[in-house]
């Protein structure tokens, strides 16, 4: 079974480039309407639909095409586009790169809790009002991607970090205390980070509450406070990501596949995967092979 098709480049005409920018349409057009290949990218993604019809699998995750949405792909997750018809929208994709070249921190992006990674992905469903202003930015930005004024990826930086602000504010973040939420911003991307680098080793909370120097109940409190999702839920979530992947992407027995994720025991993986999805690890692989 082949690996899943991975796109390295955030411009897919200029490997030297940091920023791309394609109208949905276009895209679809292209594409003559088929729908691509289950895929991960090493670049950020940002979809705006102002109209769609169809399904967006992220991680295996189905969510429903609509109106006025916009949708955020973390590097790494696996996706694919299913369109009933032509969407009417943008999508946008930039690399660390480009944040770096535009004076945007890496922890701006973790604050924004826009890009779940390895958590569910739904969309952010705008009102009209809302949505009409973040539709303006991506159309001065397809007009400055399309020009040749000088240093134009300087002023699609500016619009791109003001479009993920406008965002993070629509998602009804509480901000009324700044330096809380600063301290809980730097919990949440430090968790993540360690969760990242031992999730296949360690799936407890006082483990990362023991890396963070805090409390299991303090992390959980800050994780929920800002995701709605407790800290637990986040790490097996991590793992069935994982699980997933492997079980459509490689060809590696559910034993092998346990192991590595941290499983003395085959019936332990399979009893886990079962609870988290309603299925079997056989039964999972078997029904995404002849979807």
């Amino acid at each position: 079974m082949d690996s899943v098709k991975t796109y390295q480049n955030a411009n897919a005409r200029n490997r030297d480039a940091h920023f791309g920018m394609s109208r949905t349409e276009d895209i679809y057009a292209r594409r003559g309407g088929a729908p691509d290949d289950p895929h991960r990218h090493r670049f950020y993604t940002v979809l705006v639909l102002r109209n769609a019809s169809g399904t967006h699998k992220i991680d295996f995750n189905s969510y429903e095409l609509g109106e006025q949405q916009v949708f955020f792909v973390a590097p790494g997750q696996v996706h694919q586009i299913i369109e009933n018809s032509p969407s009417e929208g943008y999508v946008m994709t930039f690399s660390v790169d480009f944040l770096i070249e535009n004076s945007i921190p890496l922890s701006f992006i973790s604050d924004l809790n826009l890009f779940q990674g390895y958590d569910q992905s739904p969309p952010l469903n705008l009102s009209k009002a809302h949505f009409k202003l973040i539709h303006e930015f991506c159309e001065k930005m397809y007009a400055l991607y399309q020009s040749d004024e000088p240093m134009k990826l300087m002023s699609i930086g500016a619009y791109m970090k003001l479009l993920l602000i406008q965002c993070s504010t629509f998602c009804d973040l509480d901000s009324s205390n700044l330096e809380r939420e600063a301290a809980a911003n730097s919990t949440i991307r430090s968790f993540k980070q360690e969760v990242d680098q031992y999730y296949a080793k360690e799936h407890g909370t006082s483990f990362y509450a023991d890396r963070l120097h805090i409390t299991p109940d303090h992390l959980n409190r800050t994780f929920k406070s800002k995701t709605g999702r407790t800290a637990k839920d986040y790490i097996q979530s991590r793992i069935i990501t994982e699980a997933k992947r492997l079980l459509y992407f490689t060809d590696l027995s559910n034993k092998e596949i346990g192991f590595q994720l941290g499983f003395s025991e085959p019936a332990n993986f399979s009893a886990f995967f079962k609870k988290h999805t309603n299925l079997s690890p056989s039964t999972f692989r078997k029904e995404q092979l002849t979807a």
